[in-house]
């Protein structure tokens, strides 16, 4: 049975050290994606690696940590102004709806953006249908089972 998810919620990032983050559900957008500054693609000793801060100074949740992870790929993303462009991906964990799923999120720079996170149709299909009237399902949910 599928999950009913709103238009936009609060989501868990354990892994990348992000509680109540918001998100928006893009079902537009096939891949999801984060907002991250910084990024870099390095090889050093014959070994690739990303380099990359999430969000910007000015977010609540900024807290100038540097990741890297030399788990990742690259391919290229249509962004939403139609421009194709390379982007590198992570494999992390969303926690949502009580329930930890694995998500693979594109590193984007969103710094105009509303929501520093979306959720896009790759990870959203087979798990939850939208309802574009709710919001805050799962923070709802969570708040609820304190």
């Amino acid at each position: 049975m599928k999950i009913t998810i709103g238009r936009s919620d609060i989501a868990d990032f354990p892994k990348l050290s992000l509680v109540d983050i918001d998100i928006k559900i893009d079902s537009g957008a096939y891949t999801s994606s984060i907002h991250c500054s910084n990024i870099e693609e390095i090889t050093s000793d014959n070994d690739n690696f990303i380099r990359f801060k999430l969000l910007d100074p000015d977010h609540d949740l900024y807290n100038n940590k540097e990741f890297t992870t030399k788990n990742y790929s690259s391919r290229m993303v249509k962004s939403s102004n139609g421009i194709v462009e390379k982007r590198f991906m992570i494999q992390t964990e969303i926690t949502i709806f009580a329930t930890t799923f694995p998500i693979y999120l594109t590193l984007s720079e969103r710094r105009d953006m509303k929501f520093p996170i979306l959720l896009g149709r790759k990870f959203l299909n087979k798990k939850f249908v939208i309802d574009p009237i709710k919001k805050n399902l799962s923070f709802k949910l969570k708040q609820s089972t304190k």
